[in-house]
């Protein structure tokens, strides 16, 4: 009897889509520093290494903004490929990145990438820059579930730092010495 009363749970796809969850992941893609005007990548190759299916190719260069004295990167990269067919979203990329240059599309946007051909999912340098140069990456920095979930924290201002700090902390009692 409940199920003849209930609201239906189906959404009409394409046109309407549920939220997605939490812990879903899309697709890796490289963030571009406004700043500097060039990515935030250096071509380190340390997401290619750790890639436990090996999706991506990654090559670096001198970057020529350091030799004119407009950024404080030495190298910079070159070539980046990521093969999305091969990628199994495990978010290893993200989590080994030391200058914060990767991140997982969580949007539809980055969950749906249906194509004809394989090639077609061959993603380029400009094609992973793309959806953070024009904006279209309208949510890719949901909170992760914990620490220990990926070991990752959210970035914390300074005043917000210490405004969330409990009084006292830091400062030694008469005890201790």
């Amino acid at each position: 009897m409940r199920a003849a009363i209930r609201r239906p749970v189906t959404v009409q796809y394409p046109n309407d889509k549920k939220e997605l969850p939490h812990r879903s992941r899309g697709f890796p893609v490289l963030l571009w520093d406004e700043k500097a005007d060039e990515p935030f990548c250096t071509g380190c190759q340390v997401c290619a290494r750790y890639c436990p299916v090996d999706c991506m190719t990654v090559t670096m260069k001198d970057n020529p903004h350091f030799a004119e004295g407009t950024s404080k990167r030495k190298k910079i990269i070159d070539k980046f490929y990521i093969d999305y067919a091969r990628c199994m979203r495990c978010d290893i990329c993200v989590e080994v990145c030391n200058f914060d240059a990767i991140v997982m599309n969580n949007t539809w946007e980055g969950v749906e990438l249906s194509r004809y051909d394989r090639q077609d999912l061959v993603m380029d340098l400009p094609m992973l820059l793309r959806q953070h140069k024009t904006g279209d990456l309208a949510d890719p920095f949901r909170e992760p579930m914990g620490v220990a979930h990926s070991g990752w924290t959210p970035h914390v201002e300074e005043e917000e730092a210490d405004e969330a700090a409990p009084a006292g902390a830091g400062q030694a009692t008469e005890g201790e010495g």
